[in-house]
């Protein structure tokens, strides 16, 4: 008996690691002006919105305070975080800067591919569009985001309250008004970054890839999201 427990044990750590199904999270019959019942708004003003007659979700950087946490935010952190949110909010305060709203139903990405699409719609300051992903108990975080004002890709860390690049992608066609794919893969020890399906970002990456993610912008960009794709492995 003891020999067939060993023997399974081998196969079972002999398989390939499967991934799991897609989760995919849409807006279709979400209240416009509501905040979203799928996310928790940490930094500033999110909620469900309209592209014509499309629920989205909406980054909306039009009435923009440098600083501003999301309202609720203390109790939106205790629930994604029970006792560690006191020290979640700390860290993430020194990004208030960054409009910062997490996934609810994703409570941890280790790798797999995240893909949702975004349409810049405004903003003077930036219209940037991101996928944060390993957001940590501490409110560091990963991050690929897109940029209609400058046509760029660039994967970020966020970490001790600084942004640092990682990998920066010139040329990169993001032009305002339309709806654009972006697509961030994890994929054994490489982090991958996609716009409108043309890989742009191929950065190697020894660290394991581990929390929460959601969905970024900065400063006064008023970005519309939707169609949020996550396949875990």
């Amino acid at each position: 008996m003891v020999m067939l427990l060993v023997m399974a044990a081998i196969v079972a750590a002999a398989l390939p690691v499967l991934a799991k199904g897609p989760r995919q999270i849409s807006f279709a019959r979400e209240a416009p002006g509501a905040e979203a019942r799928s996310f928790s708004a940490l930094v500033g003003t999110w909620h469900v919105d309209r592209d014509g007659s499309r629920p989205v979700y909406a980054a909306d950087g039009r009435n923009w305070e440098q600083g501003v946490m999301a309202p609720g935010a203390a109790a939106k952190a205790t629930a994604l975080y029970g006792a560690g949110s006191a020290q979640f909010l700390t860290g993430l305060e020194r990004y208030r800067y960054f409009p910062l709203s997490v996934c609810n139903e994703i409570k941890n990405f280790r790798g797999g591919s995240i893909e949702v699409a975004f349409k810049g719609v405004s903003g003077r300051e930036d219209q940037a569009a991101g996928i944060a992903f390993a957001i940590k108990p501490n409110g560091d975080y990963l991050l690929l985001r897109a940029n209609a004002l400058e046509d760029n890709l660039v994967l970020f860390r966020m970490e001790q309250g600084r942004r640092a690049t990682v990998q920066w992608a010139d040329k990169v066609p993001v032009p305002s008004g339309q709806w654009h794919d972006l697509k961030l893969v994890v994929e054994g020890k490489r982090i991958l970054g996609y716009l409108d399906g043309v890989k742009y970002v191929d950065q190697p990456w020894a660290e394991p890839v581990d929390g929460r993610m959601g969905l970024w912008s900065k400063a006064d960009s008023y970005v519309f999201f939707d169609k949020l794709t996550v396949s875990e492995r």
